[in-house]
């Protein structure tokens, strides 16, 4: 049976969800295609009909409303540190979005599809034909997890590079969907659940990014992969303090959905980090082993708060 494909490119994001609402049953939205096509190729990604959105303008517009700065989800991570706002005031989102993958990817990439990441795991990111020999898991409609041997829940990590240091800084989405546009703060699309790892429909669109002006966030973050270009993440960390005392711990890499922590400048540093080791459910589904991402956090968020108590780094 020869299943019918389409490609569509539409010039609105009204179009765009119009024409997923048609094709509900099968589609998939396309901005910079680095993670859908390569999965496309391994047999992760099945959809007949792509909806490609590069060429909706309206997603690719960096401006100021008020106190707050919105980025288009189409912007592209190497094109970041074009817009001198983002630069003087997010200088941490620039040099993270330079830590994600390569330098061509990079020109392809998107800041939007980069916080849509797909979870990944050791076991579920590999070819058709290595799945089937090793036997299919949770996430591709086998019977368990492989990396635990458990039937009930799906661990693969999530990996977003820019998503853990725009959340440490209050990050919000502005979404279009059927229903019209609403704004959410960005950690509360992640589910934890490695299967259906985010809670927006499936007709949504990220318009925006936004981030609070006139905050004077300090962030710094930190990312463990084996090679600096091309390797997902296997840890990220990212911690922001405000010029009113807030910090926010915010970890990737190391469980389905970001790992949140927040406190004050007042709050025992040691208390934070002791307690988002104790959120992260970290299995051994990575290159490297689960106690070591495990005691990485502590050394790389021990960093981070010398570093920002240290200097005047923003």
């Amino acid at each position: 049976m020869i299943t019918e494909k389409f490609y569509l490119k539409p010039k609105s994001v009204d179009e765009a969800v119009k024409s997923a609402t048609q094709h509900i049953d099968s589609f998939r939205y396309l901005a910079g295609g680095t993670d859908v096509i390569v999965n496309k190729y391994q047999g992760n990604e099945e959809a007949a009909c792509l909806i490609d959105i590069s060429d909706i303008d309206d997603l690719k517009n960096v401006t100021v409303e008020g106190e707050y700065l919105k980025i288009g989800a189409l912007i592209r991570l190497d094109d970041l540190q074009k817009h001198e706002i983002i630069s003087k005031h997010f200088p941490a989102l620039i040099n993270i979005a330079h830590e994600a993958a390569s330098p061509m990817l990079r020109k392809t990439a998107t800041i939007g599809g980069n916080v849509l990441c797909e979870n990944r795991c050791s076991f579920y990111n590999q070819s058709e034909s290595w799945r089937e020999a090793v036997g299919y898991c949770l996430k591709c409609e086998g019977a368990i997890c492989i990396a635990t041997g458990g039937k009930k829940s799906c661990f693969s990590k999530f990996v977003s590079d820019t998503a853990p240091v725009l959340i440490s800084m209050d990050a919000k989405i502005e979404i279009a969907d059927t229903d019209g546009i609403k704004t959410l703060p960005l950690e509360s699309i992640y589910t934890g659940d490695g299967i259906a790892p985010r809670n927006l429909s499936k007709t949504a669109i990220i318009k925006n990014i936004i981030l609070p002006l006139n905050r004077n966030f300090k962030c710094d973050f930190r990312k463990l992969r084996p090679r600096e270009a091309v390797d997902f993440t296997s840890l990220t960390t990212a911690v922001a303090m405000d010029d009113k005392g807030k910090v926010k711990i915010v970890l990737g890499g190391v469980d389905p959905k970001p790992i949140v922590v927040e406190g004050t400048t007042d709050t025992d540093k040691n208390e934070l980090i002791k307690t988002a080791v104790k959120k992260a459910r970290i299995v051994d589904n990575d290159v490297y082993s689960r106690a070591y991402r495990k005691e990485m956090i502590t050394v790389f968020l021990n960093k981070s708060f010398k570093e920002l108590t240290n200097s005047k780094i923003r």
